[in-house]
C-alpha cells in the first residue's frame, strides 16, 4: 500500500502546507507547470520519492531535468502522468490514440487549473487532475489530492482546499 500525495500547476507559488499534507504520503508526484525548480528541490530534500513531469510553463532546464510524460507501475495500477491531458470527452485526438493503444488505470495531468476526478468507461481508466495549487491563473480554490494504491485500486481519494 501507498499513500500519494499529488498537486499541479504550482507556478512558482510554494505554500508549507504542501509538505504539512504529503507528510504521511510515500510519494509525491507532481504535474508539471512548477515555473520554480527550488519547489522541485523542497520536494526531493523531504526524502520520499517524487515524480515530477514538466508543463508547458517550465524552463528549459526542468525538461532536462524531468520527462513530458511518465509511464510506471506502482501497487498494480498502471499510471501515466503528464501535464497536458484532457478528460473523457474532451482528449487531444493524438493523445486518445495513444491511450487507446495502451490504456493505464489511472492516468494524472494538469495544467487547467480545474480540480476533477472522472473515470472513462471506454478506456476504463481513472483520471485525475488535481487543479492547481498555486496562485496564478482562474482558479478560485487552491487544491491538492492525496489517494492511496493498493493491490491493483485506486482508493481513498482526498480533495485539499487551501484557503
Amino acid at each position: 500500500m501507498l499513500r500519494i500525495g499529488l498537486f499541479s500547476d504550482t507556478h512558482a507559488w510554494w505554500d508549507d502546507r504542501y509538505l504539512k499534507y504529503f507528510a504521511e504520503c510515500d510519494e509525491i508526484w507532481l504535474a508539471g507547470d512548477v515555473v520554480d525548480e527550488s519547489i522541485c528541490d523542497r520536494l526531493e530534500a523531504t526524502g520520499k520519492v517524487c515524480r515530477i513531469v514538466w508543463g508547458n510553463a517550465d524552463p528549459h532546464s526542468m525538461r532536462l531535468r524531468y520527462p513530458e510524460n511518465q509511464r510506471f507501475t506502482l501497487e498494480g495500477v498502471s499510471v501515466w502522468m503528464r501535464h497536458i491531458g484532457g478528460y473523457p470527452g474532451k482528449w487531444p485526438r493524438a493523445l486518445y490514440s495513444e491511450l487507446l493503444k495502451q490504456p493505464p488505470m489511472l492516468f494524472v495531468c494538469g495544467h487547467s487549473h480545474i480540480c476533477k476526478a472522472m473515470f472513462d468507461h471506454n478506456l476504463h481508466t481513472l483520471v485525475l487532475n488535481p487543479g492547481a495549487a498555486g496562485t496564478y491563473g482562474q482558479q478560485v480554490v487552491r487544491t491538492l489530492m492525496r489517494f492511496t494504491l493498493d493491490q491493483g485500486e485506486i482508493k481513498d481519494l482526498e480533495v485539499i482546499e487551501l484557503s
